[in-house]
């Protein structure tokens, strides 16, 4: 009996751990993408158009890239709480895991913006994404952008983990398209964490609700999408995240 008792206590010490390392990886991809991003929009602003909007758009499509081949083994490089729900929907994510990716994808994106807004506290949007037309006409195109980017996640991804050679390839590329010809009309963010830590910041909150609730709607719709082009039960079966 003791050695069992020592066993499931080992084990249980080993998924606490497991828990925390892919929270710490989501933390800092996250980050990553929220300080390369946003950060290229202050910059350009501030150079005078330096690195212009496809620059812009390289860099978010980069830097997700980057992260998927940096961390993707670890946490799945989900980065944003759109894309946790999506494979919470597909059933290929556990629900307990969902609020700590989530948090974590805060967490990282909070910190992003808050050194940005130590490094450059004269910028008014910290880049924040704002609509340049009518709120209905930027929350559709966010919900089929994240609907785009999600229908390819689901494809390239096994469970919750990106992997293999092309994964990071494909979506590092479609966010790259998605924000070179969207961007200039919704800010094409796709993402709730990206949007929610410069708006917080800068104190630009007046919008955020497109950005929160069309993303994780479109990616939800991306699971239903995949269930019909995919064979019986791709999106039934809860797969580990480990």
């Amino acid at each position: 009996m003791p050695t069992k008792v020592l066993r499931c206590g080992q084990g249980v010490k080993r998924a606490r751990c497991s828990v925390l390392k892919r929270c710490y990886a989501e933390i800092i991809g996250t980050f990553a993408l929220v300080f390369a991003g946003t950060g290229a929009i202050i910059i350009d602003e501030v150079s005078g158009g330096a690195i212009t909007h496809v620059g812009i758009a390289l860099t978010f499509g980069l830097m997700v890239l980057a992260m998927i081949y940096t961390l993707g083994d670890i946490s799945g490089a989900h980065l944003n709480p759109a894309v946790t729900i999506g494979f919470w929907a597909a059933r290929r994510l556990p629900g307990r895991d969902v609020l700590p990716y989530v948090g974590s994808q805060i967490t990282g994106a909070m910190l992003a913006s808050a050194l940005l807004r130590l490094l450059f506290p004269e910028n008014r949007l910290l880049g924040a994404t704002l609509p340049a037309g009518s709120d209905w006409q930027s929350f559709i195109l966010e919900g089929v952008l994240s609907f785009l980017l999600m229908l390819t996640i689901l494809n390239v991804s096994i469970g919750a983990k990106e992997k293999g050679i092309t994964a990071g390839i494909a979506v590092g590329a479609v966010i790259t398209l998605e924000a070179m010809f969207a961007g200039p009309i919704c800010g094409a963010s796709m993402n709730p964490a990206r949007s929610l830590a410069p708006a917080l910041l800068s104190g630009h909150i007046e919008h955020l609700w497109i950005y929160a609730v069309a993303p994780p709607l479109g990616a939800c719709a991306a699971m239903l999408a995949c269930r019909c082009v995919r064979e019986h039960g791709c999106c039934m079966k809860t797969q580990s995240a480990i």
